[in-house]
């Protein structure tokens, strides 16, 4: 695996365009959006609930992201938008649910 994050929050992040869309991240995630923010690669970024449980859609989010994306560092020049299997976003589609998000 490329990564060992820990995904425990779910956010919201508004593109330049005005449109939004819902990623489940954590802590370093956030604060990398926020720095995208900052520099004008995203519009803005928060935090809708911390400490979202482990599930097991949780857990099959995070071994995809882990598997499939790496963690921007702070040198960062544009911000990725994490893409999602169809698979993938029935899981995070799950867990707002589970979490009364969305």
């Amino acid at each position: 695996m490329k990564n060992h994050e820990v995904l425990d929050l779910i956010q919201e992040i508004t593109r330049n365009d005005g449109t939004a869309y819902m990623e489940i991240g954590n802590m370093l995630m956030n604060g990398r959006a926020e720095l995208a923010a900052e520099r004008g690669f995203i519009k803005e970024v928060r935090i809708l609930q911390l400490n979202i449980p482990h599930s097991t859609h949780v857990a099959k989010y995070e071994a995809y992201v882990n598997e499939t994306f790496e963690i921007p560092d702070e040198s960062m020049d544009h911000w990725e938008e994490w893409t999602k299997t169809p698979e993938m976003q029935e899981e995070v589609n799950l867990i707002l649910k589970e979490n009364h998000v969305g």
